[in-house]
């Protein structure tokens, strides 16, 4: 259903806007209309890839002089009013209230660990010279076909010596195709984007699944890093083991199959998604994160995915005294997942209520982990600090 463009200004001073204009030009065009520019210092952006992602950033070029952009590509956009097909989202940080430094990573397979934590430490003397004091979090946007974000979270969180981090892998409708990011009016690929950001209101930062482990454990026998591919479960060809396990036919399995039965790692006493991205002709089964041998994964069961978010955001809006606002970062998966159920319209629902503004991810990142088929996000609070 057509949304039109929308626009939204919250507590905090935040300002949100969206909208299904087809075109870039006309598109950025309705959000400057939609939006209070002047009172705009940064932009973060998600968008379909269908605008073509050169042409948007010239058009926030004209559209927006002098201020800060950064965004990226997503496999469906959300928004206050619910999900977009295909459409574009800002969330504008106001120049009152937040203090933000912006750092781009570049040709992150390649990436330098060591350089990359020092340009975040940096980075955080940056954020010191203006900083007044605040809460502290980081928002990582990651180019979701560089198989690079095990490697980019470890250095970022090395560099942020504990200031809580989220983020999300930029998707690309499911074409796996061309991802991208857009960064103060430059277009990037296999990069990242990281965001300081320090403000004055109550923030909190989390991470919600639908899932719990079962008893079928599978030992990683066999992989291919680079390609994060697992050709072995339990010593027998992956894709065929994990179809055993499920009672299914090799032939049978499927992206639903995939959403529905994921695969998790337990960390630290949690557990964590290791989700399957396809069924390769050899037989192998590539993830959206890295897999390494020996590493011994569970088949996990569905829990209601309605009331599993529903729990989150009413914990979260009474920890931060109210909701006002949750950037949010949620794994394309769980949507394929929340519509194979019939159950989409009911999590739009609860996004609507908490308002809820982001995009369906290729990965997320929580800390210093890259995890899938996961919901994670900033949740701001309405009351600022005194």
């Amino acid at each position: 259903m057509a949304q039109g463009t929308r626009s939204c200004s919250h507590l905090c001073g935040i300002q949100t806007a969206w909208t299904d204009e087809p075109a870039a030009e006309t598109a950025v065009a309705a959000l400057a209309s939609a939006l209070e520019c002047g009172r705009v210092a940064q932009l973060i952006i998600f968008f379909s890839p269908t605008y073509g992602v050169e042409a948007l950033a010239e058009a926030f070029g004209r559209h927006f002089p002098g201020v800060r952009v950064s965004g990226c590509t997503s496999s469906g956009e959300i928004s206050p009013m619910g999900g977009l097909a295909r459409g574009l989202v800002a969330v504008a940080f106001p120049q009152k209230g937040f203090r933000i430094a912006t750092a781009l990573l570049e040709r992150i397979g390649q990436l330098d660990a060591e350089r990359a934590a020092a340009s975040i430490r940096t980075l955080r003397a940056d954020l010191d010279a203006i900083g007044q004091g605040g809460q502290r979090f980081a928002i990582t946007l990651i180019d979701g076909l560089a198989n690079s974000e095990e490697t980019v979270i470890s250095a970022v969180a090395t560099g942020l010596d504990g200031i809580p981090l989220v983020g999300g892998s930029a998707g690309d409708e499911l074409t796996f195709s061309d991802t991208a990011l857009i960064h103060d009016g430059r277009v990037h690929r296999r990069a990242a984007v990281l965001l300081l950001v320090e403000t004055d209101f109550p923030v909190e930062i989390f991470k919600n699944h639908n899932f719990e482990p079962t008893e079928v454990k599978f030992v990683v026998t066999d992989t291919d890093h680079d390609s994060r591919a697992v050709r072995e479960l339990n010593a027998e060809p992956a894709a065929a083991e994990y179809a055993r396990a499920l009672g299914l036919p090799l032939q049978a399995l499927s992206p639903a199959n995939f959403a529905a039965n994921p695969l998790v790692v337990r960390i630290g006493g949690d557990y964590f998604c290791r989700s399957i991205r396809h069924l390769n002709p050899d037989g192998s089964l590539s993830f959206h994160c890295a897999v390494d041998e020996g590493v011994v994964l569970t088949l996990a069961r569905q829990k209601d995915i309605v009331e599993a978010t529903r729990e989150e955001l009413a914990r979260l809006d009474a920890n931060l005294g109210g909701l006002d606002l949750v950037i949010g970062f949620e794994c394309v998966l769980r949507r394929l997942d929340a519509e194979l159920h019939q159950v989409r319209h009911s999590i739009s629902d609860l996004y609507r209520r908490y308002n809820v503004v982001g995009f369906e991810t290729y990965g997320e990142q929580f800390r210093s982990m890259h995890l899938n088929q996961t919901f994670t996000g900033i949740a701001i609070g309405r009351q600022a600090a005194p």
